[in-house]
């Protein structure tokens, strides 16, 4: 298991003040401080990020969000990997989203598509044409790696794209744990048996981390403020969480009769870990992050309406689809009412990640190159 993400959160006024920047310095060097304390625990950690309060709230202009994003980029040179400046709810600021993706390379940020549990269909409609356009800023519509839609997200969740602040300075731990479905459920023989094996070490796994937490956390600026359990994926095959679902005796293949019961297995097991939690708690299912799901996906046994029915009973919604670059707005659209709808229907957090492929159409090869993705095959929208 490694530490995927220490997300930092800090709260900003506006306009930017230099006791804010003073405040963002101290944030970045702790955070840094805490980093090096999980190494020298043994923990891989592969990034440090950092979440402002949705930027509508400190920027009204683009000057001004501009100068933050400006000072945030600047400490991403020495501290941080990226920052996510939060939720977008109005579509006037919408029309930045694609400016501050193409100027800002560790920026992020995203729409909610929900409201009070309800559905802003408008906003929702111009959320799939940004994408469109944010499908233009870099080779292969990498841009829209840092771009999502969100429904009932909460703030506080410490993995990206979806990541916001709210309160106090603060951060959380997300951590890349695939490999330990995988060791729970080598020789299991029931449901009951997976479940309880799946719970005994994840206790153990997530007590640990937390107690660095907290102990990192004395005599700083920062509250720890808890673990996002989700079962995050790897590339690399023999951490794949798919790979080690199929070991359950009911699942034969990923995508098979079984499958479902599977996803919410686990999430049922996160959601009783005793530590303090933060995020989405569930399972994520990024067809580009897990080099079992890419190739069940390559091999066909995957689809949009499959992942959005595990979605119903797990983790994060669709994330890092590969599309045709032709697709058009009204599907993007749908595919995003789908993911809200969703939301709406059980009160749940979920998001939405689609990366069309300028150039690409559904069954063509995916070909980026990036250590955080698996190439596979464009998914059809169908």
């Amino acid at each position: 298991m490694k530490i995927r993400t220490i997300t930092a959160g800090c709260s900003l006024r506006t306009p930017l003040q230099s006791n804010d920047k003073s405040l963002l310095s101290q944030v970045s060097e702790e955070v840094k401080n805490i980093k090096h304390v999980f190494k020298q625990h043994g923990y891989t950690v592969q990034t440090v990020r950092l979440s402002t309060q949705p930027w509508e709230s400190y920027a009204s202009n683009k000057k001004e969000l501009t100068s933050v994003c400006d000072f945030l980029q600047s400490l991403c040179q020495d501290n941080f990997d990226y920052f996510n400046i939060g939720p977008i709810s109005s579509i006037k600021t919408l029309a930045l989203a694609p400016f501050i993706l193409e100027e800002y390379p560790q920026a992020f940020t995203t729409v909610n598509l929900c409201k009070n549990n309800h559905i802003q269909e408008r906003l929702t409609y111009e959320t799939a044409k940004i994408m469109k356009d944010i499908a233009k800023i870099e080779s292969q519509g990498f841009a829209n790696l840092r771009f999502a839609g969100l429904g009932n997200v909460q703030p506080n969740t410490p993995f990206y794209p979806a990541s916001f602040h709210q309160g106090d300075p603060s951060f959380g731990i997300g951590c890349e744990n695939s490999d330990l479905v995988a060791s729970a459920f080598s020789n299991t023989s029931s449901f009951d048996e997976a479940g309880e094996k799946l719970d005994e070490i994840l206790t153990r796994e997530y007590q640990r981390i937390e107690e660095i937490a907290v102990e990192a956390s004395k005599d700083t600026l920062l509250s720890y403020h808890g673990i996002d359990g989700s079962i995050s994926p790897s590339v690399q095959p023999d951490e794949s969480l798919i790979y080690g679902m199929e070991q359950l005796p009911f699942v034969s293949e990923f995508g098979s009769p079984g499958t479902l019961s599977a996803a919410r297995l686990i999430t049922s097991v996160l959601q009783q870990i005793p530590v303090k939690q933060c995020g989405y708690t569930g399972l994520m299912l990024p067809v580009m992050e897990d080099s079992g799901l890419a190739k069940r996906n390559q091999q066909g046994k995957i689809s949009l309406t499959k992942l959005l029915s595990y979605s119903s009973v797990c983790g994060t919604g669709l994330d890092t689809i590969p599309l045709p670059g032709d697709i058009s707005v009204e599907s993007l659209y749908g595919i995003l009412l789908d993911v809200a709808s969703l939301s709406v229907k059980l009160k749940k957090p979920l998001s939405a990640r689609l990366m069309p492929i300028p150039g690409k159409n559904a069954g063509d090869f995916t070909e980026f190159d990036f250590d955080y993705f698996k190439n596979t095959t464009v998914m059809s929208p169908y």
